[in-house]
């Protein structure tokens, strides 16, 4: 991995021994009039997580939205630049936005459930692409919930409403409905800001569990959950990458001045 900063203007080079997943190239977006993404640049490899920390306002939420095209939603996002997701560029035209959030999966800052049974939250995905067998619909269902390390606890109330179970566990029931579609990727977008310690502590040590199946982005303002779950880190600010490396190194021997006063706490 080779350590790159804002001035010196290019790519991080990825792990050679893994697929590059996501490779987002010079990536510039609008609100409007305003810039909120400049020149973004970034390689993301299969079966890692990648962290993008920084200040709020920075850019790291837009850039992951970005990643399923969800940032569209809002009207005034006009966007130039590229971003493959593995060499298919994601915003051809022949690329539907149906079929790129199949395959890349988001997870919000705070859980958001659907009104409905704990299957049913499952089986939503799954029947929305027209699986109707009960059985298959039976093993899907419990086949997430267990990689969302959720089985246990609500096998016996799987047909309780989702609004029943805690924060905690309706933050790993939403990771099982992602699950449930089988998608490559997974965008984190802060998803344990809203739980308390020992719920953030399960979230993080199902991410570990995770990466080995799926490529993983999360956003955090918590720079000790990066260093604890990424494999390699974006440092973002005014929208802009500051520095992108492997976390290790990013962490202990950061290339840019503003890297190291961020992560030391001297601003943000």
């Amino acid at each position: 991995m080779i350590r790159i900063s804002e001035k010196e203007g290019t790519a991080v080079v990825a792990d050679a021994k893994r697929e590059i997943v996501i490779d987002t190239k010079a990536l510039n977006l609008w609100y409007g009039q305003d810039q909120a993404l400049k020149n973004i640049s970034l390689q993301m490899s299969e079966k890692q997580v990648t962290a993008i920390i920084g200040p709020s306002g920075c850019g790291k939420s837009t850039y992951i939205k970005t990643l399923n095209r969800m940032v569209e939603m809002n009207p005034l996002v006009r966007i130039n630049g590229q971003i493959l997701f593995k060499q298919r560029d994601i915003f051809h035209r022949n690329y539907s936005v149906e079929e790129l959030r199949t395959q890349v999966g988001m997870v919000f800052q705070k859980p958001n459930p659907f009104p409905k049974s704990i299957y049913e939250n499952v089986a939503y995905g799954p029947r929305i692409h027209g699986i109707r067998k009960k059985k298959l619909l039976d093993e899907i269902v419990e086949r997430s919930l267990k990689n969302a390390a959720l089985w246990d606890e609500v096998k016996d109330r799987l047909n309780e409403n989702a609004y029943g179970l805690s924060g905690g566990q309706q933050q790993r029931l939403c990771i099982a409905r992602t699950l449930s579609i089988e998608p490559e990727v997974i965008l984190m977008d802060e998803p344990t800001s809203a739980l308390d310690p020992i719920s953030t502590l399960k979230i993080e040590e199902l991410v570990q569990e995770l990466k080995k199946d799926y490529t993983i982005v999360i956003v955090t303002h918590n720079m000790q959950q990066a260093a604890r779950v990424s494999d390699q880190t974006a440092f973002f600010l005014n929208g802009e990458v500051v520095e992108f490396n492997d976390t290790v190194t990013l962490f202990s021997n950061p290339n840019d001045q503003r890297t190291e006063d961020y992560i030391t706490g001297r601003f943000g």
